[in-house]
């Protein structure tokens, strides 16, 4: 895991996520295990922002804002779900968070009945089409 970008927090994104999981399980609604990781991820030392929001720009004129569930170092953008499994429209959705801001490393946390999560990357020199304002209101 060493080769990916951020691989150093996503590890400790990772190993907080298991943390909760092995902690409270299955069943409990997104904002619980939002503010569980925002506990473990302090105990690994992250800096870390719940809520950030995110300003998609079209043509220079904001066209939606979104919140990230949780923002790690302002360097990862971690998406919490706590559905029965991942469906591809979760992963979409990190994608686009990924595509409307500077930040290239997300990862998806799915609280299921199982542990899921997939590391996504999205790269600055795909991103040349979209303007960007990652500034917090």
């Amino acid at each position: 895991m060493n080769n990916y970008k951020h691989s150093d927090i996503t590890e400790k994104i990772i190993k907080a996520y298991y943390n909760v999981y092995n902690k409270l399980g299955f069943g409990f609604l997104e904002k619980v295990y939002e503010n569980s990781m925002m506990i473990e991820l302090t105990k690994y030392g992250l800096n870390c922002t719940k809520q950030f929001p995110i300003k998609v720009i079209y043509d220079g004129e904001q066209v939606g804002e979104y919140f990230t569930d949780i923002l790690a170092e302002n360097s990862v953008i971690i998406e919490l779900k706590a559905a029965e499994i991942l469906h591809p429209d979760h992963e979409a959705q990190l994608v686009n968070y990924l595509k409307a801001t500077e930040i290239e490393v997300g990862i998806l946390l799915n609280y299921g009945t199982k542990p899921e999560f997939k590391r996504k990357n999205f790269s600055k020199e795909f991103k040349k089409q979209f303007s960007v304002d990652l500034k917090q209101s």
